[in-house]
Order: C-alpha cells, then sequence, then structure tokens
C-alpha cells in the first residue's frame, strides 16, 4: 500500500522575515529596552536624542532649557535612583556586593559612600553598572514606547554615560556638553563639596572628552554665559526639528 505524504510547503523569504519579525515583536513585549534596538530597523516617526557630558560640565542646564521648551527628556540618572531603592532588583544586589556599610539609617543606599568605592575601585563600579545599566535600559525603553505612542517629534535621553553605555547606538543623534577642563574641576569641587582628588577621581572614571568628541553629532561648549549656552542649544535643535 502506497502511502501519500503530504509535500511541505517552501520556505520562503517573505516567511523568514514574518518568523523574524514576529520574534522581535515578542522580544520588545518582554524587554522594552530590545526595542530601542530594533526601532531603528523601521521608519520610526519620533527622533531620539542623546543628551550627554562629563560631570560638572553643565548637561543638567541644557536638559532644563529642553523641559522648558517643552521637549520631553527622559533622565538615565534619575531612573538609577529609583532602581536602587528598597524593594527594588537593584537594591538588593548591590547589598550584596558591597555590604550594609552602604547603608543610611533609613535603609536606603547612601550613594555619596557608594560613589566614594566605586570611584577609587573600577573593577566595582563595572559590577556595579553591570547591576544597573540592564534595569536603566529597560526603564528607558518603556518611556520611549510611551512617547512613541503620543507621536512626539524629538524625545531626549539624559545619560551620563551615553557612550559608555552603548546607548549611543539605540537613538538617532547625540549631543555632548563640554566646557574647560579648570572650570569642570572648580564646579565640580563647589557642588559636591570634593577635594582635588576626589574631583579628579570622577572626572578621570569617565571617557575622556577627546573620545567623546569624535563619537558626537552635535557639541556645545557650555563655557560661557547661559545665553550663549541658550543659543547654541537653539541652533542645534533646528537643526534637529
Amino acid at each position: 500500500m502506497k502511502i501519500k505524504t503530504r509535500k511541505k510547503k517552501p520556505f520562503t523569504e517573505v516567511d523568514f522575515i514574518k518568523t523574524v519579525w514576529k520574534t522581535m515583536k515578542t522580544q520588545e513585549k518582554e524587554n522594552p529596552a530590545i526595542a530601542l534596538l530594533h526601532r531603528r530597523l523601521g521608519n520610526p516617526t519620533t527622533q531620539l536624542l542623546g543628551l550627554t557630558g562629563g560631570i560638572a560640565s553643565g548637561k543638567s542646564f541644557v536638559s532644563s532649557l529642553l523641559r522648558q521648551k517643552k521637549i520631553p527628556v527622559i533622565d538615565a540618572d534619575q531612573i538609577a535612583h529609583q532602581i536602587i531603592v528598597p524593594k527594588q532588583p537593584a537594591y538588593h544586589q548591590i547589598l550584596d556586593v558591597f555590604g550594609v556599610e552602604i547603608l543610611s539609617a533609613d535603609k536606603t543606599i547612601h550613594r555619596p559612600t557608594l560613589g566614594k568605592i566605586v570611584f577609587s575601585n573600577p573593577e566595582k563600579r563595572q559590577i556595579l553598572e553591570g547591576i544597573t545599566h540592564p534595569l536603566v535600559l529597560e526603564e528607558i525603553g518603556k518611556e520611549v514606547q510611551g512617547y512613541e505612542k503620543k507621536k512626539k517629534r524629538l524625545v531626549v535621553i539624559d545619560a551620563a554615560l551615553l557612550f559608555e553605555s552603548d546607548l549611543h547606538q539605540m537613538v538617532d543623534k547625540t549631543l555632548l556638553i563640554t566646557c574647560a577642563p579648570e572650570i569642570q574641576l572648580q564646579r565640580l569641587k563647589e557642588r559636591d563639596q570634593l577635594s582635588d582628588v576626589e574631583a579628579w577621581q570622577r572626572i578621570l572614571a569617565q571617557m575622556p572628552t577627546e573620545e567623546k568628541l569624535k563619537r558626537a553629532d552635535f557639541v556645545l561648549d557650555n563655557s560661557g554665559s547661559q545665553a550663549a549656552t541658550e543659543q547654541q542649544l537653539t541652533e542645534i535643535l533646528n537643526k534637529l526639528v
């Protein structure tokens, strides 16, 4: 008796594309950070601008100017604050590595104490970033999706470690805030009440400005007056929107 076998339908290029697309959408639902990578494969209507700068360069001031212009700003540092509070996953992971010595009286993580540890120990800084960066990226992905649904034309991601974390590969353009080294040092010492050694530890822990300049699409020099900074920002925004 001859057994009839059903002919298999050929797996075409179209089938392959559909399968890959379905897999991508499933990944995006599981982790919104992956959507940041996938979005550039399409034709997004929302433009993402990555804002970065060395510590005490004036990035926060530029971020405030953007908010005044009603441009949405996603603050990676603020998200990093939120994910290390008690009952959040990163909180216990950090305590497992750094111990209860970094806790304040109210059981929250004392960021200055943690900062002194990681800025003087590159290996421990990498461990901390390995804990926090994936969680920060996931939250950024969620917020970007929300703004895309609202059809925002431009959204800014404010991230001090934009280049170090490779987040620059997930945005459309990057804006680097710089200032003269002596101004940066003085601002940092006054702002955080640091000694010269402590201030330099924090500055040198970041990627050198020269390296960031090679990667940035736009550069804003914040060494001068606030009016000069505002003028430069306006000129850059005009090129974007």
